[in-house]
């Protein structure tokens, strides 16, 4: 008998350990800062529905917009770090590190990256009856009238102005860069003929080329995308720029490696499906998952590189 009682003695603390170890073990939230209906928030609902089917645990999305994330963020960090509260993060919060005078949070210290999720570029569009055919009809026009032409994009400090503000200084022209509070009033403004150059997601473009009402002259990334291989990028012009947008999940600083290594292993799986990357790619969107120190990486190298962009044109803090 009380070799028996050791026995068992001896077995609790282990199936104890297995149990607290097992994870998850109860629905996980994904805190997204942009609100529902985004290119982010059906990314993150698409990977959100895979990753539960695969780990066995509902991952629930949570919206909480505001300016410069900052109410998700300090929602997530907050929380305890054992990776039931997640962060989505993009290159829109490398872009508030300089844009905001003094953000409650540092995106680089108080998270811990677990994979990229997806990727995307810009498109620049103009008028299906513009006179310009290429970027670098638009370009040489731009030069002959410095100042005439407007470029529109969405609000000031979005990754679609600063765009408008690399490319200006790259192709050395003036014009006239005209936010908006959002991209439906980007297109009426460029129908209406208010604007000769708009910039913007394929994803909130897609409709209208498809229309045949704008037609595409370049796009922004650093290589032509999966998702719109004829349309020929600004570096194929002569324009050392190439602008990448991306999102990607976080969980708060000391999440335990476990925690983090199960998410990453899970999520590299999910983001090779074929159905998930179709998904994706008919929102404009390349489903990529990484390692977590190449989204460390990257979050990096975008914080210093939108820093010069928005010192450079002059952008006031908020």
């Amino acid at each position: 008998m009380a070799a028996a009682i050791a026995f068992v003695t001896l077995l609790l603390p282990v199936g104890w350990a297995a149990a607290e170890g097992l994870y998850p073990s109860r629905p996980v939230r994904i805190v997204v800062p942009f609100a529902a209906g985004g290119v982010a928030d059906v990314t993150a609902r698409l990977v959100a529905d895979k990753l539960g089917a695969k780990l066995g645990s509902r991952f629930i999305i949570e919206n909480q917009p505001g300016a410069g994330g900052i109410n998700a963020a300090r929602t997530v960090i907050s929380a305890q770090p054992d990776g039931y509260t997640l962060a989505l993060l993009s290159n829109g919060t490398a872009i508030s590190v300089s844009l905001f005078k003094k953000l409650p949070f540092d995106p680089i210290t108080d998270f811990t990256p677990i994979s990229s999720l997806g990727f995307f570029d810009f498109l620049f569009v103009v008028r299906a009856d513009a006179p310009f055919k290429t970027i670098e009809d638009f370009i040489k026009a731009a030069k002959q009238s410095p100042g005439r032409f407007n470029v529109g994009s969405i609000n000031l400090g979005s990754t679609q102005n600063l765009a408008a503000g690399m490319f200006k200084t790259a192709a050395g022209i003036d014009f006239v860069v005209i936010p908006h509070r959002g991209t439906p009033e980007v297109l009426v403004s460029l129908l209406q003929g208010n604007l000769d150059l708009a910039i913007d997601s394929y994803s909130a473009l897609k409709g209208n080329l498809a229309d045949g009402k704008i037609r595409a002259l370049a796009a922004s990334g650093p290589l032509r995308s999966k998702i719109t291989p004829d349309i020929p990028t600004l570096r194929e012009s002569g324009l050392e720029i190439g602008i990448e947008s991306w999102n990607g999940l976080f969980a708060p600083a000391a999440t335990p490696p476990a925690v983090i290594s199960t998410l990453n292993r899970a999520l590299q799986e999910v983001l090779a499906d074929p159905a998930l990357k179709k998904q994706l790619l008919e929102l404009g969107v390349d489903a990529r998952g990484g390692t977590p120190d190449q989204l460390a990486t990257r979050l990096r190298t975008d914080v210093e590189k939108w820093k010069a962009v928005i010192e450079a044109a002059g952008i006031e803090k908020q």
